[in-house]
Formats: structure tokens, C-alpha cells, sequence
């Protein structure tokens, strides 16, 4: 019984930033399943031979696209050409974001709210909450002909605000201390309203649609900066990069046939402090 509640046989899943960190372990859950994971990022050559791999080790006929997902007119003809293909997609994960950086070198740092750059902001907002939309909007009107699911991978820091503790350096003034940028909390924050959104709106199609909040995951970083974060979870540890799989098989799998609408943090109970 719990194999048939998590099997996403027969099933095509998209994934998006899937030649990232956390996209290749989606990938894997996926693959892992039984489902057919299409993997898109910008980067053709990294999905490619990911979906090779997939297909070797598990048997199933994944595949890999680069497609800017910024751009409605490459998403709109990719998933009419994946219909053509696999005749029907079922579920979707909105991966793909820009990462930030947390800048503090000393001189004017960009990181900081008054420094910001407005092109930075509309790269960031693009990838993370512009992409979504435009995936949900062709990719999850085709999941709507016959029902499944969608997944907007969120983030703990879409829930409660960045400790900025975490990146100061010493010796450095107050206004070129680095922080984590603003445009990864609104993204993430977005992504949750527009889960909401998502959860109501095709509803009698059988769509549902829930958000993951991840928390940080342990991918060498300074060991200090690791235990500093390690300190504010419960649990004393980021996560291994594997650790979500679960939680995604779960969102996309009939085991929550009942779970819509839902912000799931697995962030090893950083939020409950």
C-alpha cells in the first residue's frame, strides 16, 4: 500500500532549476518513483546528461531542455512540444531561483538594502516568482486536463525574516556589513501567496498545489558559519542535500490526495523557535 500511495509511475513531472543543488535531488525523487522527471534549466549540457543518468539507473525515460523560463514564449512552446511528446504532463515543481550573494568586502556593498540594484531585483523577482507564474500558468494548465500536482519550492526565509547576525563580519562598519539580500525573501514569500492562489483555482480539475520551505543545507560552507546556523535549529544541524526528497514525494504523490494549499517547512524546526 505505501508503495502505491508515494509511486508517481507513468507520471511526467517537470522540474525547474533542475542542474541545481536541491533540483538534482527532485530529480532523483522523482526518477526514484517511477515518474518521468523533465529537467529544465539554462544550461542544456548539465540536464542532458542528468537525464541520461536518470535513465540508466532507474529505468525511465527522462528528459532535458534548456529553457529560460523568464521568457513566456519559450515556456509556452516547450510544453506543447513535451504534450507532443508524452501526451500529458502531471505535475510540476517550481525550483528555479536566483541565489543572491551576501557581499562584504569592505567597500560599497550591493547586498545592502540602500545599495541594491534595481537590475538585480528584476533578475531575481524573473527567475524566482515571474518563472513560476509562467510555469503554473502553461505547464499546470495542461496538468488541469486530467489532474495532479504543483509544488512551489519555497524556503523557511518565506516564513520568518533572515538573521542577519549570521553574515556580519568584524571590523566592518554598520552600513557595509554584509546581509542576505532582499529579493530572496519576497520571492519566497511570493511563492506561498501564489501557492494559495494555485490551490483554489483549479481545484475542480483535480489540481493541487502546495509549497516545501527548505531549510539551509549543509554544502561546504565556513564551518563557523555552519555552526552558527546549526545553533538556531532545533535540531542542531542543516540539512543534507537529500533530505527533501521525502517531503517532495509526499506533495507530489497521492500519499496527500488531501494536502492542498499547504506550506510544509522542513527545516529541521527552525521556525517553531
Amino acid at each position: 500500500m505505501a508503495d502505491n500511495l508515494f509511486s508517481l509511475k507513468d507520471r511526467v513531472i517537470v522540474i525547474t532549476g533542475a542542474a541545481g543543488l536541491l533540483g538534482r535531488q527532485h530529480a532523483e525523487a522523482v526518477a526514484q518513483a517511477g515518474g518521468t522527471p523533465v529537467l529544465l534549466d539554462l544550461a542544456a549540457e548539465s540536464v542532458e546528461r542528468l537525464a541520461g543518468d536518470l535513465n540508466a539507473r532507474h529505468g525511465v525515460p527522462a528528459s532535458g531542455y534548456a529553457v529560460d523560463i523568464t521568457r513566456e514564449a519559450a515556456v509556452e512552446s516547450h510544453c506543447a512540444a513535451l504534450l507532443a511528446r508524452y501526451g500529458h504532463i502531471d505535475g510540476l515543481v517550481n525550483n528555479a531561483a536566483n541565489n543572491p550573494k551576501v557581499e562584504g568586502d569592505g567597500t560599497k556593498n550591493f547586498s545592502r538594502l540602500e545599495n541594491f540594484p534595481l537590475a538585480a531585483w528584476d533578475a531575481d523577482v524573473a527567475v524566482g516568482l515571474t518563472g513560476a507564474f509562467l510555469c503554473a500558468k502553461h505547464y499546470g494548465a495542461a496538468i488541469a486536463r486530467q489532474g495532479g500536482s504543483i509544488v512551489n519550492i519555497a524556503s523557511d526565509l518565506g516564513l520568518i525574516a533572515p538573521d542577519q547576525r549570521l553574515y556580519r563580519k568584524p571590523g566592518l562598519p554598520a552600513d557595509q556589513q554584509p546581509v542576505k539580500p532582499v529579493t530572496y525573501s519576497v520571492v519566497k514569500s511570493g511563492l506561498i501567496g501564489l501557492t494559495r492562489y494555485l490551490a483554489t483555482y483549479w481545484v475542480e480539475q483535480g489540481v493541487r498545489c502546495n509549497a516545501l520551505c527548505p531549510g539551509g543545507v549543509e554544502n561546504n560552507q565556513d564551518p563557523a558559519f555552519i555552526k552558527e546556523v546549526a545553533s538556531r535549529i532545533p535540531m542542531g544541524r542543516m540539512a543534507r542535500p537529500d533530505e527533501y526528497q521525502g517531503a517532495l514525494l509526499f506533495l507530489l504523490s497521492e500519499a496527500s490526495s488531501y494536502v492542498n494549499g499547504a506550506v510544509l517547512a522542513a527545516d529541521g524546526g527552525r521556525t517553531a523557535w
